[in-house]
């Protein structure tokens, strides 16, 4: 859609709002549709190639005013996530259809998943170990739960552990091992923690760390918290997009074994903020360990099954049917595909240059690097380049050296945007390196 059928399509879209509005008395002000109303109306998965934009418009009265604005917002949203499991081929233990057991939630950010995962975790193990030892305090277990990251996970890991009010501790990873967190690592932390009589309880990996896009090994993971009982959450936060793309597919093997999976739609499937997708196989390990049972939540349908929705004030989920119909699943790939084509270009120009060195193993859109030399140069030149404003770049350290990332992201990036860009960057480093003393 280009900016001239965008604005006539944005028209479009107010005259319908404000036609809505002008008649909304003659609408009942309750639905009358029963609970599963909406999968029947529409396919069991995203198109493969775009459905037009009339088509999509049409079907806004068809299947969403009938259950405006609830059941059908939390409806499409289970119906969504379903879309979304499937174009990533999630194991059947995750996609709710109309019998599952786990499904998908619409979370605002990847930073609120991990938490509440994390609050699931700890609820599960107290059950579990009280279920065991009735007469257990409750404060004598969560004193001792012990939760694990790796060291390259993002802040929001660490920062879930202190409001969780547990203890989070970080997995060191090195070069060597591409900066993922190894199955043995873990081992060995859990029985060192168990032998100093700590409950080990939950593990977040990573799959995409936000530092170099480094992936955990979950193959290795997996089984080990498995066998420990303990809550395996994955944070593809950044590169879980990219996974309904085969060639990118197996990133996420070993997905089988974890309790909970999430990514951020909005950051890189072109669906606008917020929407943070989250998956989990036991969806009552997140409903009992926040259900609330207030008289004005209650409804005639509330123990059907059906429904299991975080706020369905937001609809997140009608953007992301707009989405995932405007562009099919063969759209959404190659806009994937683009963005990893261009890092590799990056990388190249990059390699070519003899001044610059690679930090990381580009995998999908994000190309770390810097100049050969000090940390202070480097700064140096991240600060020339983004006191610039043509672009911006964000740093990181590996192995103690501060790096330059490069973040493929905005939709409408082309080779020529590659090429300036590093055109700009070549340039401030040839005036830095100017001005270090000989």
């Amino acid at each position: 859609m280009d900016t001239t059928e965008f604005r006539r399509r944005g028209k479009e879209m107010v005259d319908l709002i404000a036609d809505y509005l002008e008649n909304i008395e003659q609408r009942t002000v309750y639905p009358d549709v029963e609970p599963g109303y909406l999968r029947s109306l529409i396919p069991e998965e995203a198109p493969e190639d775009p459905d037009t934009y009339e088509d999509v418009v049409k079907d806004i009265e068809r299947v969403i005013m009938p259950g405006a604005a609830s059941p059908a917002c939390t409806e499409l949203e289970t119906v969504m996530m379903d879309w979304l499991g499937k174009m990533l081929k999630l194991p059947e233990d995750f996609i709710a259809g109309t019998h599952g057991q786990g499904g998908g939630v619409i979370q605002g950010t990847a930073s609120e998943a991990t938490l509440v995962a994390l609050l699931a975790a700890r609820c599960r193990a107290v059950r579990m170990i009280l279920a065991s030892d009735p007469q257990r305090p409750e404060t004598g277990i969560t004193s001792k739960l012990v939760a694990y990251s790796s060291d390259q996970a993002h802040c929001s890991v660490e920062r879930a552990g202190m409001i969780a009010g547990v203890r989070m501790k970080k997995i060191p990873t090195d070069q060597s091992d591409k900066y993922a967190v190894q199955g043995e690592t873990l081992r060995r932390m859990i029985q060192e923690d168990k032998a100093a009589g700590l409950i080990p309880f939950y593990f977040c990996a990573t799959l995409g760390t936000t530092p170099s896009c480094a992936f955990d090994h979950i193959t290795e993971l997996g089984p080990i918290c498995n066998a420990e009982k303990i809550w395996m959450h994955i944070d593809a936060a950044y590169a879980g997009s990219s996974f309904i793309c085969p060639e990118f597919r197996p990133l996420l093997n070993g997905i089988e074994f974890a309790d909970s999976f999430n990514f951020n739609a909005h950051k890189w499937l072109l669906v606008n903020f917020d929407c943070s997708t989250m998956w989990v196989k036991k969806r009552s390990d997140l409903i009992g360990a926040f259900k609330m049972d207030p008289l004005y939540l209650k409804h005639d349908h509330q123990e059907s099954g059906r429904y299991f929705c975080t706020d369905n004030s937001l609809f997140r989920s009608l953007k992301m049917w707009f989405v995932f119909r405007m562009y099919g699943l063969k759209g959404l790939q190659d806009y994937i595909r683009k963005h990893v084509e261009l890092a590799k270009e990056f990388e190249s120009l990059v390699r070519a240059d003899q001044r610059f060195e690679i930090s990381a193993d580009v995998v999908l859109g994000l190309v770390c690097f810097r100049l050969k030399g000090s940390n202070e140069v480097n700064e140096t030149l991240l600060k020339r380049i983004n006191n610039g404003r043509k672009i911006h770049l964000v740093p990181c350290l590996l192995s103690g050296q501060f790096v330059l990332r490069f973040a493929l992201c905005a939709r409408t990036t082309e080779s020529r945007h590659i090429r300036e860009a590093w055109r700009l960057i070549t340039q401030l480093a040839e005036e830095v390196m100017q001005e270090l003393p000989h």
